[in-house]
């Protein structure tokens, strides 16, 4: 008999009702015990189905919990189990249901997890769950990654402050370097492997689970994955039957309205899930707005017992204001700098406090301006500004919607089909500017830019050569335009050799076509600009640029990319094994609208197919029931992404662009004590080798070109561990942590040949890195959670975080002075508190309930650094690696969010 108890699922407990469930005294106990042993099974989770509403076995597999009086459904499950369903419904004197067998076998995952390739405790990876429950006590309306704080080795910042602008590092490894999967499908950028929260910002709202992989999981499609992968579920069909309107208020002004309906299951066919949100706000630093919305879509459609279709549709439009220009310390807090031992006092006399609310890209303008503003989003010329009394020189203006649908057809008891066709679209961009722009670099100035005078500057500029009577503007805000079309489908085949060996084959193809441009967004009070970098403009009233019209570049990319691989499972007694190797090609097209080549034609540039593969595999083994350890392994060569494949800048296609190679181990166990306490432990050691680097040489017949260096690597290796201990029922503590070892393990040293003068020339090219730690997220995590429930109905829950051995991000190309060995400044160790409560509102009715919640983030207000670069090329006073060199964001101050839920 297997008793493994995964520790996100089996020390899950829902100790209160949400919903309309929440008021009803009805209760349900009974026993759940082995099938074949009638042996109990302690731990075993009971789900009321759709919704937060739950337990688990004791020691004698026992359960009681509330719940609701009307018709509902349980869901029984143990990991290494079958899972049961069993609809029922009860009195307000309760019901107890005896006896309830489960029988061994493969834990049953909902549809949608099994294409989204989710782990179990049968696969041999690391990985962390948060159910709907634990998403929405820790997330707020934050930014989604902050949510995943709580897990070892993840970090999530809002650096800037923008809505939507956080970023996300596992393992050290930038999000570029992570995956992200909505639903199976991945949503990385298909050209530079990056993730914009801002797009997904009602995801929070929608998302029934989120699983972080970290390191390499069990998904098998090419995805840019070194650090890990981020999991997130929408399921249509797990949710109960509701409409629910949720109003939150918070900090800076914020407000936030959402409104959900559930339709439930419909005669075991349909169901339909969908939400609308609308949030507003000011934010904390000077002009970071926001003004969203979002919405999520999904439907579950049973067309028979062999085929079933769901269908997902996300998307938020939004326009917020950025902050995205670090400060130095002083800038923000000068006494905060004077107390650090390592700051040149010297430096305070060049860096004026402006405050930590202080944002450079923020400054007032006059209202009597009237200047219209142009962006693509909506493509509207008539476009007031968010304010009268300030611009913003940059903003973020996007919309990408994602479109799945999924179907999933059953052969027979032993074959399966599952294929996944999406679409997704994306229009917007951001601002910035563009020309000569007044800008005051005073000490006083700050580096602000001069928005009235630049106006009265452009207001009075006539220039003869393209118009006597209209001004040209000599600096201007431009919208940087991103438009695109992604297409795409995987397809997979489920093969059941045996009772104990599972096999998979499947395809993955991805279409997308890229437009970049930059246009005119606003003309700051003259009446048209003028652009000459366009070979098609052919007069100087084709240069004569207005609102709309495109300047800087124009560009369009392809990229195709098209993958397959095979995997296999064997479930044994106690030994399971998975295997899976892939092979994955990219190409690229490049087409540049506004440079003509050889023929007059508008340039274009084409690559090869370019190969990768990877090959994962690992084992576990149940020592007794409850222990287990795992091992596993892998090895990436991956597909160079679209800036190592051409350099639009240049229009450029490198030739023979190297593959960066990722090999990677883990090994972990796990170990529980009855259902009271749980703890998991890993350690893994992943080799990042070839890392991308080009470098610019003149051929003989003097064109321009790159060449790869290759050589650079660094290694990430450390310790995990995660815990739960509940000592009573009312009160439950989880706690982990990690201790990390990332550094640089060579220095790269090579010479190359180039024209410069006509005349072969060997340059060195030399890179001093070996035992610098990689910057960028703190080496070190630490965290705790209390959850206490006082009294019925009130659930309150304090979380502390604590980083150390933090050092400063910073550019590896930099490093080119032999006698420079100092490590990046160090950031100082920090922690932080968050506080969370929960409260259900006692009502007599059975057709509603209320529920009241709170968040307090950073409660103790701690003033702390949460971002670095080290020897800022904007913000170093004299380049030594320590605390006067870096720029920096401040963690944001004390700050709460608060609001109701109706549910009916």
């Amino acid at each position: 008999m297997k008793r493994k108890l995964h520790l996100c699922s089996s020390f899950f407990i829902v100790l209160f009702s949400f919903g309309s469930l929440i008021a009803q005294d009805g209760k349900v106990t009974g026993k759940i015990v082995d099938a074949s042993t009638n042996e109990s099974l302690p731990g075993a989770n009971v789900i009321v189905e759709g919704t937060s509403i739950g337990t688990i076995s004791n020691i004698d597999g026992e359960f009681k919990m509330k719940a609701p009086s009307n018709n509902f459904t349980l869901v029984f499950r143990f990991v290494g189990y079958k899972t049961v369903k069993k609809s029922f419904s009860i009195d307000k004197d309760g019901t107890d249901l005896g006896t309830i067998t489960l029988e061994p076998g493969a834990n049953e995952l909902s549809t949608v997890e099994i294409v989204a390739s989710r782990s179990t405790s049968e696969t041999p990876f690391t990985f962390t769950d948060l159910e709907k429950k634990e998403i929405e006590q820790n997330l707020g309306s934050r930014d989604l990654p902050n949510v995943l704080n709580l897990s070892p080795s993840v970090y999530s910042t809002n650096q800037g402050g923008g809505a939507g602008d956080s970023r996300l590092n596992v393992r050290g490894f930038d999000q570029e370097n992570v995956a992200v999967m909505i639903n199976g499908v991945p949503v990385n950028d298909m050209e530079n492997g990056n993730v914009y929260w801002s797009n997904w910002d009602g995801l929070g709202d929608a998302a029934a689970s989120i699983q972080v992989q970290r390191g390499i999981s069990p998904v098998n499609i090419s995805v840019p994955s070194v650090g890990g992968t981020v999991n997130i579920i929408t399921d249509p069909a797990a949710r109960s039957k509701s409409i629910s309107l949720r109003q939150e208020v918070g900090s800076w002004n914020f407000k936030k309205t959402t409104l959900q309906y559930n339709s439930g299951l419909i005669d075991d066919k349909f169901a339909l899930s969908a939400n609308v949100v609308r949030k507003k706000g000011d934010g904390f630093y000077d002009g970071t707005f926001t003004d969203a919305w979002a919405y999520y879509l999904g439907a579950s459609y049973k067309i028979s017992d062999k085929d079933k279709l769901e269908l997902y549709a996300v998307g938020a439009p939004q326009r917020h204001g950025q902050n995205l220009y670090a400060q130095n310390i002083a800038r923000y807090d000068q006494q905060y700098a004077k107390d650090l031992e390592d700051y040149d006092n010297q430096a305070l006399i060049e860096y004026n406090e402006a405050g930590r609310d202080f944002n450079q890209n923020y400054n007032g303008v006059s209202n009597a301006y009237s200047g219209n503003q142009y962006y693509e989003m909506y493509r509207k010329v008539n476009q007031n500004r968010y304010d009268r009394n300030f611009l913003m020189e940059r903003e973020n203006f996007y919309h990408k919607p994602q479109v799945n649908l999924n179907w999933y057809h059953q052969f027979s008891d032993k074959l399966q089909w599952n294929t996944i066709a999406y679409w997704s679209g994306g229009k917007g961009g951001g601002t910035g500017t563009y020309g000569d722009v007044e800008t005051d670099y005073s000490y006083s100035g700050m580096g602000l830019i001069q928005w009235d005078d630049q106006i009265a500057a452009n207001q009075g500029n006539i220039d003869l050569k393209y118009s006597k009577t209209e001004s040209k503007s000599s600096g201007i805000l431009r919208n940087s335009v991103n438009q695109q079309n992604t297409y795409g489908g995987i397809s997979r085949l489920f093969y059941q050799l045996n009772e104990k060996i599972d096999l998979q084959l499947g395809v993955d193809y991805r279409w997308a076509e890229i437009d970049h441009w930059r246009e005119v967004r606003d003309l700051l009070g003259g009446d048209y600009f003028v652009f000459e970098g366009s070979d098609f403009d052919n007069s100087n009233s084709a240069r004569m640029k207005r609102l709309g019209d495109k300047i800087a570049y124009n560009n369009t990319n392809q990229v195709t990319w098209l993958g397959s691989y095979a995997q296999a499972q064997y479930h044994g007694e106690k030994l399971n094994l998975f295997g899976m190797g892939g092979f994955t090609t990219v190409s690229y097209d490049y087409t540049d609208h506004f440079t003509a080549d050889e023929n007059g034609e508008k340039l274009t540039i084409e690559t090869d197919n370019l190969p990768g593969f990877q090959f994962k595999g690992g084992a576990s083994y149940d020592i007794a029931s409850n222990l287990n350890i795992y091992a596993n392994g892998g090895y990436i060569s991956r597909n160079p992404i679209f800036d190592y494949a051409i350099n639009d800048g240049a229009g450029i296609a490198y030739e023979d662009p190297k593959n960066e190679k990722i090999t990677t181990f883990e090994a972990g166990v796990s170990y529980y004590i009855g259902n009271k306490f749980g703890v998991t432990a890993n350690y893994y050691n992943t080799t990042w080798s070839d890392r991308t680097i080009t470098q610019s040489v003149r051929l003989l017949n003097g064109d321009d070109d790159f060449i790869f260096i290759g050589g650079l690597e660094q290694n990430h290796q450390g310790v995990e561990i995660n815990g739960s201990y509940q000592p009573f029922e009312s009160i439950k503590f989880d706690a982990g942590g990690s201790f990390g070892i990332w550094e640089y393990t060579n220095d790269v040293n090579a010479t190359y040949t180039t024209y410069e003068n006509g005349g072969p020339v060997e340059e060195e090219f030399n890179l001093y890195l070996n035992g610098l730690k990689v910057g960028n997220a703190p080496q070190n995590q630490l965290f705790i959670s209390a959850t206490i429930d006082p009294i019925k109905d009130l659930s309150i829950k304090a979380d502390f975080r604590y980083y150390s051995n933090f050092y400063s991000d910073f550019n590896a190309l930099d490093r080119t002075d032999e006698s420079d060995r100092t490590q990046s400044w160090q950031v100082p160790n920090y922690g932080v508190v968050d506080l969370h409560a929960f409260y259900n509102v006692p009502v007599t009715s059975t057709d509603y309930s209320i529920r009241l919640f709170a968040h307090v983030f950073n409660a103790l207000d701690a003033v702390y650094i949460q971002d670095a670069t080290d020897n800022s090329r904007y913000n170093s006073y004299d380049n030594d690696h320590d605390a006067d060199d870096a720029e920096v964001f401040f963690g944001i101050p004390r700050n709460f969010n608060a609001g109701i839920e109706f549910r009916f």
